[in-house]
This record gives structure tokens, sequence and C-alpha cells, in this order.
């Protein structure tokens, strides 16, 4: 009997502990808005934070100015059933994604609330900020996570998606990660969940002085006028590389794309010669895509940009080298010269309507 309770002894605060872990599991989810709604990317991430565990309250974090901030936070409370809460922060300071005050803001808002995770989307806004006000907490963020395996375990690709790292977080609170949105599709939000809200509150920045600024400053934006779908969240993406040889020529791949509804994507190849901006590069250093259809021609399949397409449902390459490492990825295969093959999609392709 004394022996049992020994065992007895020594086992329960650990069973104790592993109870309370499991139930003070709270996230925060930085968010990204444009228009007055939230961004995919942000709401994947918030898919993302279910998987921490049960019992995890996620809050949502905003930040602007001016009436597309009412319009986001609006946008926040009811976009998926998960959230409970809408942080808003309400500042100029906050207008554009400028890393410093973004990341201070993290800071402030982290000191308030105790998260055990902060959360944000692996795209140019979550990268951006992240690391930074990781720095500022003092931990170390794993990056473009892909599977989440509870609270602590974590699942990301290295070697340009070659190969799966488990990484099991052991550092102190909280844990910060970036979420690789296409990894964690936002299943159809019903009528009767949107009605769920959640409760909106303003982030009290009384404390966020002057000093917060950092050094950098927002010039201008540009974008290009386009019907086109995003890249980043398109069910169809046409891709052209190198095998283009011009930036004339390239002008096919948009004819082709108008016309199938798609989005524009490019290798790295296509955008350092000039063919296209660097907006639509697709891969490793680019953008990371999972659509529905991802047609490539004229690609040659390098390491870097399988990276960002490798998780497309279908892959279908053209390419006149039969060996051409896209063939090896490809769910349906042309050896031919996208010369002749393009204009004979584009002449037999009805017009969109």
């Amino acid at each position: 009997m004394a022996m049992l309770r020994a065992v007895k002894t020594t086992f329960l605060p650990q069973i104790s502990s592993l109870i309370s872990t499991a139930r003070s599991v709270s996230t925060l989810v930085v968010a990204e808005h444009e228009g007055g709604a939230i961004k995919g990317p942000s709401v994947s991430a918030v898919e993302a934070a279910k998987a921490l565990g049960d019992g995890n309250s996620i809050s949502i974090l905003v930040a602007g100015s001016g009436p597309s901030l009412q319009e986001a936070a609006a946008h926040a409370a009811s976009c998926h059933p998960s959230i409970s809460q809408v942080l808003v922060a309400d500042s100029d300071k906050f207008t554009h994604s400028l890393a410093e005050p973004w990341a201070r803001l993290v800071h402030l808002v982290q000191q308030k609330g105790g998260y055990s995770h902060i959360l944000a989307a692996a795209n140019s806004f979550g990268k951006n900020i992240l690391p930074r006000a990781a720095a500022l907490l003092d931990v170390s963020p794993i990056t473009d996570v892909i599977d989440i395996s509870g609270s602590s375990q974590f699942v990301r690709p290295i070697y340009a998606g070659n190969a799966l790292c488990t990484v099991r977080y052991t550092g102190t609170s909280p844990c910060m990660l970036t979420i690789r949105s296409t990894s964690f599709p936002v299943p159809a939000i019903s009528a009767d969940t949107k009605s769920n809200e959640a409760r909106i509150s303003q982030v009290d920045l009384s404390t966020f002085g002057e000093d917060s600024v950092g050094k950098s400053r927002y010039v201008q934006h540009t974008s290009q006028d386009t019907e086109r779908p995003d890249l980043g969240s398109a069910r169809i993406v046409v891709t052209g590389g190198r095998g283009l040889k011009s930036a004339e020529n390239f002008k096919m791949i948009e004819k082709l794309a108008e016309k199938l509804g798609a989005a524009v994507g490019a290798t790295r190849a296509a955008v350092d010669a000039g063919f296209v901006p660097n907006d639509l590069q697709v891969g490793q250093t680019g953008k990371i895509v999972a659509p529905e259809l991802y047609m490539a021609f004229g690609v040659s399949g390098a390491i870097q940009h399988i990276a960002g397409m490798r998780d497309s449902r279908v892959i279908v390459a053209v390419n006149k080298d039969s060996d051409a490492p896209i063939f090896q990825v490809a769910d349906y295969g042309l050896v031919g010269d996208l010369f002749e093959v393009i204009p004979e999609l584009l002449e037999k392709l009805p017009e969109k309507k």
C-alpha cells in the first residue's frame, strides 16, 4: 500500500499539470484585412489554431484606422465560428503594415492578454511582422507550419519541401507560428454559425507612445488593375517559365488565363528576366499556391519552384524537354512546343462568360 501511495504522489502532480496546460491554451491571431474584410490566409490561421487543443480560446487582432477597420472588425466577428473575441487597435500608426509599429502592438497585446500562442499567415504580412514581434518577446518563432499535432508539436517543410521536419516547442510562452494557409483550408460557414458573432473589444493604446514608431516609413502602394483572381487564392493558376523567351510571348499566358478565369504565375527565372513583375512569382521565395488546377508552360521544374506549387490538386505541365523535372510532379504532362500548344488551346477554348 505504501508503494501505491508513493506512485500516486509522484504522478498526480504531473497529470494535473498536463490537464492545466491543455486548459490554458489561448491563441492570438494577427490578421490582415483589406477592403473591410479579413483576408483568406488569416482566416486559415484561425482554422489552424483549432488544432492547438480543445477549449482553445481564439482572439483575432485587427488594426488600422477609418471605416474599413470597423468593417473588418465586423467581418472578423463572423468569419469563423472558433473566434471568441475580436481585438481592434484603431490608430493611424497601423494603417500600413509596417513591421515596427505592428510588432510593438503584438508585444503590447501579449503583455495584457498573456496568450500561449500567437499565429499569423506565412505570407508577406505575417513574415514581415511576426519575427520582429518574436524578438521583442524574446522567443523563437516556428515558420511555415503545415500541420499541428497538439499545442507544442508542429510540422514544417525543409529543403524546399523535399523533407518534413517535426518540431517540438519547449520554450517559454508565447509559442509563435506562421501558418501556410494552403495546408489549412477553411470549410464553408453556415448561416446559423454566422449569427453567433464574437464580441468586439478595443485595444487600450494609451501606453503606445510615439517612441513605438520605428525608422521605416510608408512611401506608396502600387497594384495592377486586373480582373484576374488573386494568385494566392485562385482555383486555377496558369504559370509561364523562361521557355516563353520574352515579355511579349508571356502575353500568351495572360490570354490563356483570361479565357480560363485563372490567375497568372511565373517562375523566378521569368521574373528575373523581366517578363513579369515579381508579385507573380510562385515558389520558395515567391508565393505558395495550391489551386485545384495548376498549368505550367515552359517551366523546367526547379526545386525552388516546385516547393511553391506541389500541393496543387491537379498539375498539368507542357515542356519540350521530356526529361524536365516538372514531369516528376505533374499529373498530366505533354512533351511539346508551347508556341504550338498555347495557340491551339486559345483557339479551342470557349470565351469566358
